[in-house]
């Protein structure tokens, strides 16, 4: 028997959508179509985050409370107007990526089980050259989103002394992420770069509530700053995207002024559309201007101390230090 389906007008397209009444946040008892119908209503938002990017798709087609499908590559089987764009991981092999063009081909993923959308910092046009500079604050368990926070304001104050302007969202969870629009004039390993000494800038300024150690170890009760999403194939949850979660929170884009007294509970599936409504996309300007990061990347040269390490899957990096945790590096000596 085929499924039971329905089908959405989203622009020019029909957007097919099978089993709209399967429970995908059981908590909140929302179904698979409130799903759908979220991302068409936020479209405009949405495709900006994602626009002409290659992006990841973190499915869960039976529901959140189900193991999560990370897709990389483009699904095998999808309709003639969707585009790919081909990207290159770590390890040096390719693939077709989704590149998102329209706001149906967001619905499309959406209906394919996806709960949140992870673009590449970099766009169809020039895979190689990021033209979004990542800050990711995560607070350590024990740490809610207060520190995030803090740590946001006080990364808002030292981006403005490099002359850079970040746009805020909440993560969906307890942290904060910052996007600053850049240049694509420098590849993945010079934008990591200004990431680090970005970080390294921040945690100088109040090294007890934030940290740039990749070593859990050695975190303590702070926020970390994982300037490991700004390197190639690392992407964060791109805004307005819902997260894999019972309640169905969503990564918010908020004005700094908003940030002051926000509560990361307040946005989900069924209060941000009504917001989006009222307010529109928050960030609307983040492409009015791309700033250059030499002055970051002139920090990190005077710095002195180098790289830091790389996530796990990669290939042992130039300039990179030992890849292993402290307390197991003194263990072998």
């Amino acid at each position: 028997m085929a499924s039971p389906y329905i089908e959405l007008e989203v622009g020019d397209r029909t957007v097919k959508v099978t089993n709209p009444d399967k429970i995908y946040f059981p908590e909140i008892g929302a179904t698979k179509r409130e799903l759908v119908e979220y991302y068409v209503s936020v479209g405009e938002g949405a495709l900006r985050a994602l626009k002409d990017r290659p992006t990841n798709l973190k499915r869960h087609p039976d529901g959140v409370q189900t193991e999560a499908i990370y897709q990389k590559r483009m699904p095998p089987k999808h309709p003639d107007w969707l585009e790919s764009v081909t990207v290159t991981f770590p390890s040096g092999r390719t693939a077709e990526s989704l590149r998102v063009t329209e706001v149906a081909a967001i619905a499309y993923g959406a209906n394919l089980g996806t709960i949140d959308f992870h673009p590449w910092q970099v766009r169809a046009a020039d895979v190689e050259h990021p033209d979004e500079l990542r800050i990711d604050l995560d607070p350590q368990p024990g740490l809610e989103f207060d520190a995030a926070r803090r740590a946001a304001f006080l990364t808002r104050d030292v981006l403005a002394e490099f002359g850079l302007t970040g746009f805020v969202k909440t993560s969906g969870n307890r942290g904060a992420h910052i996007a600053v629009r850049i240049e694509p004039r420098w590849d993945f390993i010079q934008v990591r770069h200004a990431g680090i000494a970005l970080a390294r800038a921040v945690e100088e300024r109040d090294p007890g509530l934030v940290t740039t150690a990749w070593w859990k170890e050695e975190r303590g009760d702070r926020v970390f700053i994982d300037f490991n999403q700004n390197a190639r194939d690392r992407t964060v949850a791109s805004a307005y995207s819902i997260r894999a979660k019972p309640h169905a929170p969503v990564s918010a884009p908020l004005t700094w002024d908003e940030l002051a007294d926000a509560d990361p509970r307040d946005f989900d599936i069924r209060t941000v559309p009504a917001r989006f409504a009222k307010v529109g996309d928050v960030h609307a300007a983040i492409d009015d201007q791309a700033y250059s990061i030499q002055p970051l990347l002139d920090l990190y040269a005077e710095d002195g101390r180098g790289d830091m390490p790389y996530p796990p899957n990669y290939p042992k990096m130039p300039g990179e230090p030992k890849r292993v945790q402290p307390s197991k590096a003194r263990s072998d000596t």
